[in-house]
């Protein structure tokens, strides 16, 4: 037998619905805000990720799965944000008109260890705000996700924020930084190493135990602020507070990517175990540059859609599945399956979602089908019930059966007929 890849996972039907609806709820919100949906490839070229992500990051270090094809390197992709913002130079979007806001639905891809809600093959729910550097722009973005957050049933999650500064206050901060780490340097992983000169502040974000240790301890960004990113942080709280919108301080939120600056924040649950990220987000005012378009600042969020369903079903909101079908039509006899089928068109066309029992089973055990499939009413034909120009509508909920004249069948099911 042919297994699964690691790392992935079938969305069985009995399991579709919750997608469903969280998808639906995620695109409800996103454009009550605003923001309409944009789509990018799967796979784009490796040096996106590189200059976008952040080639000192864990995610291109050792997480992307790559290929070469015809000379040229591909990915696939790791996170939403990079390939939103080559589209939005490549198409000119910023010609359209600022902000540019957009949402995406997409699946992910990342060779990393898997733990519960988290897998190689992963799906994220995003935000993007391209064209404002103002704090009123990452309020919306955290509003949103708050919003979206509580209307799924995520009641547990909390706010948590900070400013990782911009390449000004980020100097100091780096000196500052790398003197601590100096004296523990042979402690550190080969790839905390490497990044000890390139960029100090990615052993922050290592996961091995040796690198947490050494870090413990470490200078704050927030401590380094210039005026201009205390000021803007400092706007921000103001404006959560004003919505009503509680957060905490967060200092050793520093996220995995290179684009953020300034404003960086994650929604925590503990319902997966400790400190479990379901939202993260924040503010990147050079990305665009960095992938060669114009200067423009940017803010968004991505989120786990498998975390989000698990956490959802921890706080027991998940809910249950909807039946498959309104109606099933049980048809006894070669003649009434040709009136059947012909009825099913009929209500097909009228709105009702009917099936027929494809597998010609008896009476009694496709009321077994249709009470295991969840349909409100069986319409039974049979010779009797063509000789009589009727369909016996046997009620699910409580058993009871009445003969119909098949001309009023659909409006007695919708309840549009009053006779």
């Amino acid at each position: 037998m042919i297994s699964i890849p690691k790392g992935t996972k079938d969305i069985l039907p009995s399991e579709v619905y919750r997608w469903q609806k969280a998808e639906e709820l995620f695109r409800t919100t996103a454009e009550k805000y605003g923001f309409t949906e944009i789509r990018t490839p799967i796979i784009e070229h490796t040096e996106l990720f590189q200059r976008g992500v952040g080639d000192t990051t864990d995610i291109v270090q050792k997480e992307m799965y790559t290929f070469e094809i015809a000379g040229r390197s591909l990915s696939l992709k790791p996170e939403g944000t990079a390939g939103v913002g080559r589209s939005f130079i490549e198409n000119k979007l910023y010609a359209d008109g600022l902000p540019a806001k957009y949402y995406y639905i997409t699946p992910c891809y990342r060779y990393e260890k898997m733990q519960k809600g988290r897998q190689r093959e992963f799906h994220q729910f995003g935000i993007e705000i391209f064209g404002s550097d103002k704090m009123l722009a990452d309020a919306e973005v955290i509003m949103l996700a708050d919003d979206f957050l509580r209307s799924f049933g995520i009641d547990d999650a909390r706010l948590h924020i900070n400013s990782i500064g911009c390449p000004k206050c980020r100097a100091e901060y780096r000196k500052a930084l790398q003197e601590f780490l100096k004296p523990s340097y042979e402690q550190l992983c080969d790839t905390c190493k490497s990044r000890f000169e390139r960029n100090p502040m990615r052993i922050l974000d290592c996961k091995t135990p040796q690198c947490q240790a050494v870090a413990k301890g470490a200078p704050r960004m927030i401590d380094y602020l210039c005026d201009d990113c205390k000021n803007a942080f400092e706007e921000l709280k103001g404006l959560l507070k004003n919505c009503g919108v509680a957060f905490e301080v967060d200092p050793n939120i520093v996220r995995g990517l290179d684009y953020y600056t300034k404003t960086a924040f994650e929604f925590i649950s503990d319902k997966l175990g400790s400190q479990s990220t379901v939202c993260g987000g924040g503010r990147y005012d050079h990305l665009i540059e960095e992938l060669g378009g114009p200067e423009t600042p940017g803010v968004g969020f991505g989120l786990g859609i498998e975390r989000l369903l698990l956490i959802q079903e921890a706080c027991g909101q998940a809910g249950k599945a909807p039946a498959s079908a309104d109606v099933l039509i049980a048809a006894l006899g070669e003649s009434a399956k040709l009136s059947a089928l012909s009825l099913t068109k009929q209500m097909r066309g009228a709105g009702i979602r009917v099936i027929m029992d494809v597998m010609e089973r008896g009476l009694k055990a496709q009321f077994k089908y249709a009470d295991r499939i969840g349909a409100r009413y069986v319409v039974v034909i049979g010779d009797e019930e063509l000789a009589k120009g009727v369909a016996t509508l046997r009620d699910m909920k409580n058993s009871s059966q009445t003969q119909v004249e098949k001309d009023k069948l659909i409006k007695t099911i919708t309840g549009e007929y009053d006779g």
